[in-house]
């Protein structure tokens, strides 16, 4: 990997090209990064194991002092891959308190925000996908006890 980002790069084991891919990333790319888990009872609903979080989505911290915590993202921040939780803060040492930044790979979505019409295409194009494959497995399995 050069001094420049390259998207044809695909991978490496130093940790160091793995860091460097990361921060040269353009924000197209970042977006990618910000994905977190879904949860099980919205993944057989829209097909999805990971989405992308946005404002609006109510989270689940997995990990860490704050494990269990609920609550609604108030703001993503893509130059810094961290995504911020309503009602999540910590103090400083001046006694202000500062919202807590968090890692997206230490979240699971509960549920969606869909007041976007692109997300609700793309949510609803994925679940037809899952569901008509489901469909054509049982169809083959059929195909082959009959044959057998």
């Amino acid at each position: 990997m050069k001094n420049e980002w390259s998207s044809k790069w695909k991978a490496s084991s130093q940790p160091r090209k793995q860091r460097k891919y990361r921060l040269n990333a353009p924000l197209h790319i970042r977006r990618r990064f910000m994905a977190a888990n879904v949860d099980p009872s919205l993944r057989q609903r829209f097909g999805k194991r990971s989405m992308v979080v946005r404002k609006g989505d109510e989270v689940m911290v997995t990990r860490g002092k704050l494990r269990g915590t609920k609550g609604v993202v108030e703001r993503v921040d893509l130059k810094g891959e961290r995504v911020f939780i309503e009602g999540v803060k910590m103090k400083k040492v001046d006694g202000s308190d500062v919202s807590r930044p968090l890692a997206p790979s230490n979240l699971v979505i509960l549920k969606l925000n869909v007041d976007d019409k692109r997300r609700q295409a793309v949510l609803e194009r994925s679940g037809r996908q899952a569901g008509s494959k489901s469909g054509k497995k049982e169809v083959k399995e059929e195909g082959k006890k009959e044959g057998g």
